[in-house]
């Protein structure tokens, strides 16, 4: 069954009211969307696995608890496409065993992790904001290793080689993805 994207978003806020949770799904959701296109793939169907690819977040809040596997089993419930289902469960690979096959796949594990780094890095520039912000200034960041500990540099890594990708060309479309929905992820309100 194909769900709109208003389906989507509806199904995603009856699980996580943080509005943390949203802004990073409304992130690698616009992320999903602009890699997409840039493949010639089908931009509603990686959008929408971009969206939900934390769907159970709220309720796990760990991989111990059974992130993203608690997920995959959410969406198949409410009869999502087995591509968002796969989705789910390779973007958290190292815990579901679900090895990211399909470009949709590679990118979502990939941009989860990035689309934090990128958010984090705007967070502490003037103005909170993307606006001037270039590869070089996120590079530097990417060196300090106390900067946004939590983000999981090898698993960015990882997936850009997955991907066939250098790490400086999937900043820079990260940072485009993420321009227009700047607002909307919590950027550039200063």
């Amino acid at each position: 069954m194909k769900f709109t994207r208003d389906e989507s978003l509806a199904f995603f806020r009856e699980h996580n009211k943080n509005e943390m949770y949203l802004r990073h799904a409304l992130a690698v959701e616009a992320a999903m969307k602009h890699f997409a296109r840039l493949r010639g793939e089908d931009e509603e169907l990686w959008a929408r696995a971009g969206l939900l690819h934390d769907i159970d977040w709220e309720i796990t809040q760990s991989v111990e608890n059974g992130h993203p596997v608690k997920g995959g089993e959410m969406l198949k419930k409410a009869g999502y496409e087995d591509e968002i289902v796969r989705a789910e469960l390779a973007h958290g690979w190292e815990f579901s065993g679900v090895e990211p096959l399909s470009r949709m796949e590679k990118t979502l594990y990939t941009i989860d992790e990035l689309t934090g780094f990128v958010t984090a890095v705007a967070l502490v520039r003037p103005g909170k904001s993307l606006s001037g912000l270039e590869v070089k200034s996120v590079k530097k960041k990417w060196k300090d290793k106390a900067f946004a500990r939590g983000v999981n540099r090898e698993v960015i890594e990882k997936g850009a080689a997955l991907m066939g990708e250098s790490l400086e060309w999937l900043i820079e479309n990260t940072i485009e993805s993420l321009r227009p929905v700047e607002r909307e992820i919590g950027l550039g309100t200063m």
